[in-house]
């Protein structure tokens, strides 16, 4: 099955989101789903293509396209699943006794998906954007970024109205920009989405995860997030100081960790969690994704630790 016909269809969906809870014991569960779901909601449709990844044909490059898009948001119109896939996962949840995990993408990383419109080594048409709109020529990125921000904090609101308890913003290309452009552009409109969905569901913890961004972990500190995922470049030790005893963490753990030996997870999770601070202060996690390839063994392993 194609990889929208797997998340798009509740019945699948569900399946595969329940799958890791059934064989590890997790503590919650992950709605399956990704982080460009929303944007037909605006008027951009995309493909995930074997072997290549995304595929996004709606041409982003002036203030014109973006007027273009659609600013109002009718995620049951025209995301139904949605709410019937988190309905059905809030049941199993209670049924297992978990939490429920929902997710979005972050404005800059779903502005320079659409802009580039594949995966991209080194986002340059988005980067050429934002050096535009700095200097006032083509406004496209900031008032992208706004539409996004607004769009991405109303859809997570929804996923909590569906039944999530927990939400993680996901700015997965947060490598591709520097501090000045992370501060400039990707912040403040993650800031906004965020803001939006404490606004409106202020007990709902929001996570806030910048991929590559453990360079300028000092600009994550007011985020507005209830938690700070942090990636495995950085030594949690060092996140913990430049972050303050305050902020609960997440992550950390280097994937590839998971082709070692147990005693080398074990040590792993061992040493993070005491850096962090403790139990209580680190929600444990890898650093990124599960590799492909890695043994099932191993996860077993970093849970059960």
């Amino acid at each position: 099955y194609a990889f929208r016909q797997r998340s798009e269809t509740p019945s699948m969906a569900r399946e595969l989101s329940t799958q890791c809870l059934k064989q590890y014991g997790m503590d919650g569960i992950i709605m399956f789903s990704d982080i460009l779901t929303p944007l037909p909601v605006l008027g951009i449709d995309f493909d995930v293509v074997k072997g290549t990844g995304p595929i996004i044909t709606t041409d982003i490059e002036t203030e014109e396209d973006v007027a273009s898009l659609s600013d109002e948001f009718d995620f049951d119109e025209q995301l139904p699943f949605i709410r019937e896939l988190l309905g059905n996962l809030s049941q199993d949840a209670e049924d297992l006794n978990t939490s429920l995990i929902g997710f979005v993408g972050a404005p800059f990383t779903l502005a320079a998906y659409t802009i580039e419109g594949k995966s991209s080594k080194h986002c340059l048409k988005t980067k050429k954007l934002m050096m535009a709109d700095e200097v006032g020529e083509n406004m496209a990125m900031s008032r992208f970024l706004d539409l996004l921000a607004q769009m991405i904090g109303e859809y997570g609101c929804h996923q909590i109205e569906c039944g999530a308890q927990v939400v993680q913003v996901f700015e997965s290309w947060a490598h591709q920009v520097s501090p000045k452009w992370f501060a400039q552009y990707a912040k403040p409109a993650a800031q906004k989405a965020i803001r939006i969905m404490k606004e409106r569901y202020p007990d709902t913890p929001v996570i806030y995860f910048a991929n590559g961004g453990s360079s300028y972990l000092e600009l994550q500190r007011d985020m507005g997030a209830d938690m700070i995922c942090v990636d495995w470049a950085v030594d949690m030790a060092e996140a913990r100081r430049i972050l303050g005893p305050d902020i609960p963490v997440s992550g950390n753990i280097d994937p590839t960790v998971l082709f070692g030996t147990k005693e080398q997870i074990e040590q792993a999770v061992r040493d993070c969690i005491d850096k962090a601070g403790g139990p209580g202060m680190h929600l444990m996690n890898l650093g990124h994704g599960v590799m492909q390839g890695t043994p099932e063994e191993a996860v077993g392993w970093l849970v059960d630790e």
